[in-house]
């Protein structure tokens, strides 16, 4: 599928060079908010403080311009892979066979076609733009915490084993859930159709309560499954807020001991440290749900494949 890629390669390296530069700026800030704590509010200088704060403000305007620019390329880019792979799709249906048809269902190609083209178009744009900012934002956000003090970069170590762990295990169990919810909607999509095609039928004998028992039944096994994968991936952000929290929590404790027995960390190194902090672990937070909608995009190519 990744053929389909091709005609916007441009798009796809322009959208994570301009995220490379918003994510940059957004790693500079910590940095400058420390520069004002240290040299500005503890000194009393106040000229530094307009000074830096003036850059900090240029540095988000900057950050905003290649923020707007990568999510337009990565727009295009996915926007016109998915065009160009739900034609190709329509194509393919059109020149099945009555058996090919009949084994696949019409409301199962239907779901092919829309919804399960969504998804992988959606994945695209994650890939280009959400991906490229959270790897670069977790490395990069390693290397500024240990600009700060490599004793935060060992805090920010000793968090990320849980981390992984909590991703590993609720993807592994939410991962195959994916493939049953769209056949779920598969069936959604067939009984809808028989019913509409067939409505003379249905009129004639009297069969409107029995179709709306049919549409129910489907219906009720299309949320059940969705509740019992979102129910599952409701507990991923708590899990991970409790390590980010315990996590800050040992920063302020290693910062203010070391502040208090005169050592070489300051309280804005402790202040950019949090929010490093914060960006390195809502970034692997954020892949969490990339991997998330990547599954769910593997189910649906899995089935768009099948047809193509």
């Amino acid at each position: 599928m990744l053929k389909y890629l091709k005609k916007y390669w441009f798009y796809c390296l322009l959208a994570p060079l301009f995220m490379v530069g918003e994510v940059a700026m957004d790693l500079i800030q910590p940095d400058m908010m420390a520069d004002i704590v240290d040299n500005g509010v503890l000194k009393n200088d106040m000229a530094l403080i307009i000074t830096v704060g003036v850059k900090m403000i240029l540095t988000v305007i900057a950050g905003g311009f290649c923020g707007v620019l990568c999510g337009v390329f990565a727009n295009v880019a996915a926007q016109g892979f998915g065009n160009d792979l739900r034609k190709d799709l329509f194509a393919k249906i059109m020149h099945l066979s009555f058996q090919q048809t009949d084994k696949i269902s019409t409301g199962s190609l239907v779901t092919r076609l829309t919804n399960d083209v969504t998804q992988v178009q959606h994945t695209v744009m994650m890939i280009v733009r959400g991906f490229v900012r959270n790897t670069v934002m977790f490395f990069g956000g390693i290397v500024m915490l240990y600009r700060q003090s490599p004793r935060f970069a060992l805090v920010a170590a000793c968090g990320l084993p849980f981390v992984a762990f909590i991703v590993v295990f609720f993807m592994k169990r939410t991962s195959p859930l994916f493939a049953v919810v769209q056949k779920k909607l598969d069936g959604i999509n067939h009984i809808m159709q028989e019913t509409v095609a067939g409505a003379r039928v249905v009129k004639a004998y009297v069969k409107e309560e029995y179709e709306l028992g049919r549409f129910d039944d489907a219906n009720e096994a299309l949320c059940t499954e969705n509740l019992r994968v979102q129910s599952l991936l409701a507990f991923m952000g708590p899990c991970m807020n409790i390590v980010l929290n315990l996590c800050v929590v040992a920063v302020i404790m290693v910062g203010g001991y070391t502040a208090k027995t005169g050592g070489s960390i300051t309280p804005g190194n402790t202040m950019a440290a949090i929010t490093y902090l914060a960006q390195i672990l809502h970034g692997v937070s954020f892949m969490a749900n990339i991997f998330q909608i990547f599954s769910r995009a593997k189910a649906s190519s899995d089935r768009i494949n099948e047809v193509l």
